[in-house]
């Protein structure tokens, strides 16, 4: 019980701390005299959520190649577990959005709604900044999604065919219906950026400014008044993690949705 409480103590003491502006990455660099990466903060935070990724999927790989029967699971909570359990959630969610194509993506969504979702929870973790509260890094993800949806389009339809659907159904209309649903398409990046990139910077100041809270000259954050507003965090967190990756399942579902051009132009 003492332990518990020393614990719980010493981890509102580093909130506390990391709401002050403390962080671990910075600490690192100041402390192997390399100031001049502290700048790239969020991209180096980016780069550890990379790297557990990988090496939770290099874990599993190398569990499953050791089980005879993969249908069975384990018989206690396991990583291979929480990580059948994570991608039976994502194909479902991609069956419900794109159908019998759901094989067909289901890597690129299970791994870029992992990565966004970590890169926000990390931020939760006292002296971690979330990657996904700076504009750079979730242009970055808009722009993928932007690259990889219209490529696809451009495979399963073909290049001609899939620039022809932003003409519109009416062909006397396409001076028109082309422009803007070109433009309406290179919005979409900025939009998910945009968003993302605001909805994570407002809860991470809401938690700071919480942790910064004091009442005659104490801070609260001592006493878990911040408590609350992890749990509301961690929602956030998923949350902006899944309305990103459904709006990338739409994108590709209207993308490489097959039209009837002749029949259109013919009305």
């Amino acid at each position: 019980m003492k332990s518990l409480i020393a614990l719980i103590t010493s981890l509102l003491s580093i909130n506390v701390y990391a709401a002050g502006g403390f962080t671990w990455y910075s600490s690192l660099i100041h402390s192997l005299h390399l100031d001049h990466l502290v700048h790239f903060e969020h991209i180096g935070t980016l780069l550890l959520v990379s790297v557990i990724t990988i090496t939770v999927g290099l874990l599993y790989r190398l569990k499953i190649s050791k089980v005879k029967n993969t249908i069975i699971p384990d018989s206690t909570i396991s990583l291979r577990n929480i990580v059948e359990l994570y991608g039976s959630f994502i194909y479902s969610q991609c069956n419900a959005v794109l159908g019998e194509q759901a094989p067909k993506y289901f890597k690129f969504i299970s791994t870029i709604f992992i990565i966004i979702f970590l890169s926000n929870v990390i931020g939760l973790i006292p002296g971690f900044l979330p990657p996904t509260e700076v504009v750079s890094t979730t242009l970055a993800l808009g722009v993928l999604s932007f690259i990889y949806y219209n490529i696809k389009g451009c495979k399963e339809l073909g290049t001609i065919n899939y620039l022809k659907h932003f003409a519109g159904p009416l062909w006397y209309m396409a001076i028109l219906i082309f422009p803007i649903e070109i433009l309406s398409n290179f919005i979409r990046p900025i939009s998910l950026a945009l968003r993302l990139r605001g909805n994570m910077m407002g809860d991470h100041m809401v938690l700071g400014t919480f942790l910064n809270l004091e009442i005659l000259g104490i801070k609260v954050a001592y006493f878990g008044a911040a408590l609350p507003f992890y749990f509301l965090g961690l929602l956030v967190c998923f949350i902006q993690a899944y309305v990103f990756t459904m709006l990338t399942m739409v994108y590709i579902s209207l993308a490489t949705a097959h039209h009837d051009h002749d029949e259109h132009h013919a009305h």
